[in-house]
């Protein structure tokens, strides 16, 4: 049931024809309470869809009753027409559940620079048999209406201590830091203040979402949101929410890396003794937006040469030469320079680990990402046709 599994929410996925498969294409996610409160972290992509800069104005006051999710169209640099979509959308579940255009959320995801008066009649549309079609066991059909090309729903479900956590997420490309091509619901009936909630997003979404870098592209329409309604009655351990929100937004995060655009290879690069996190991070980031080593893993070549060449380019604290890389367990260089054959590493299967030691600190990192291949190629070429 994902984001109903917890008490207090009611949702629905409803087909309205933005998608040519004739599949679910608008989800409502509502908050019954009796808490009302919900956080929200965004792209930091200066170019914002409508929805975006109408969800970031609507979530300061830390009020959300619902959010409204379309796929099928970006609703992104389509102007004031696009903007007033989104607008009418808010208002469009404000009237029919008796709240606030204020306090609803909007998503959307598809093509950048699309919109007509079809596609607004057609989200309100949406929106409305959405609405009337809400229910507690409406969770799997939201996390269907938000996929794009996604090939399956992506959901996670944490139980607590007289509570749990629920989330869905969408997402398959343009995966990078800034969150993603991703729309992520996460919801709790546990007892929190907004404030609250809004420290426990962030700290999940640094260490999961912002971990998660397919391939160096920053989408336009990222919107991780929380949405809290108290209906369990319990006040949770702050620690303990922490992690298992964490925990949520990390298996959602390798859902989303395994279905990655014509992905052959989940790389876990994982960076190991850093003078500061920071480093680490950066790193790691550095390797996995590196194409001449995503398209050595997809040719199954223990390339490690790539791997040192990339973190080179970085101001991370190390010494190139004291570094050592393993690939998939097999300590391919020592020190900089060669150390086990290299027909000894098998990366043959999907899932391939990286382990870079740069033995200058405590500190550690690590980055999800996935080779560079023909159908990632040929995928995002004809996306738009």
């Amino acid at each position: 049931m994902t984001v109903t599994a917890p008490l207090g929410f009611e949702a629905a996925g409803v087909a309205v024809g933005l998608k040519s498969s004739g599949k679910p294409d608008v989800a409502v996610v509502v908050n019954r309470g009796p808490l009302k409160v919900g956080a929200a972290v965004f792209t930091s992509n200066r170019a914002k869809a409508n929805p975006i800069i109408w969800s970031q104005q609507a979530i300061q006051d830390g009020v959300v009753e619902a959010i409204v999710l379309n796929s099928g169209g970006a609703n992104c640099f389509t102007g004031s027409f696009g903007f007033q979509t989104t607008h009418e959308t808010a208002e469009k579940a404000a009237e029919l559940l008796g709240v606030s255009a204020g306090d609803i959320l909007v998503c959307s995801t598809g093509l950048i620079g699309t919109g007509d008066d079809v596609f607004r009649a057609k989200v309100l549309e949406g929106t409305t048999q959405g609405i009337a079609q809400l229910s507690a066991d409406g969770g799997d059909a939201a996390s269907e209406a938000i996929m794009t090309t996604d090939s399956r729903a992506k959901r996670s479900v944490v139980a607590g201590e007289g509570w749990s956590i629920g989330g869905m997420a969408k997402g398959a490309g343009m995966l990078a830091p800034g969150l993603a091509t991703m729309l992520v619901v996460l919801t709790t009936d546990a007892v929190l203040t907004a404030a609250e909630a809004d420290a426990h997003l962030r700290a999940a979404t640094n260490v999961s979402f912002d971990r998660l870098d397919s391939d160096g592209c920053m989408s336009t329409n990222d919107q991780v949101s929380l949405l809290v309604s108290g209906a369990s009655g319990v006040t949770p351990d702050p620690d303990a929410f922490r992690a298992a929100l964490t925990e949520v937004a990390a298996d959602l995060a390798r859902q989303l890396q395994g279905d990655a655009e014509g992905a052959s290879h989940d790389i876990t690069i994982q960076v190991v003794h850093a003078a500061s996190e920071a480093d680490a991070v950066e790193v790691g980031r550095s390797v996995a937006r590196n194409n001449l080593f995503k398209a050595a893993i997809f040719g199954n070549d223990p390339n490690w040469g790539r791997v040192l060449a990339a973190i080179g380019t970085t101001q991370a604290e190390f010494d190139p030469y004291d570094v050592d890389v393993s690939m998939n367990g097999v300590r391919v260089c020592s020190a900089g320079g060669p150390d086990r054959p290299r027909d000894e590493v098998d990366l043959t299967p999907r899932a391939t680990s990286i382990v870079i030691d740069l033995k200058v600190g405590d500190a550690e990192a690590t980055i999800l990402t996935n080779d560079l291949t023909h159908d990632y190629v040929h995928e995002n070429s004809a996306y738009a046709s």
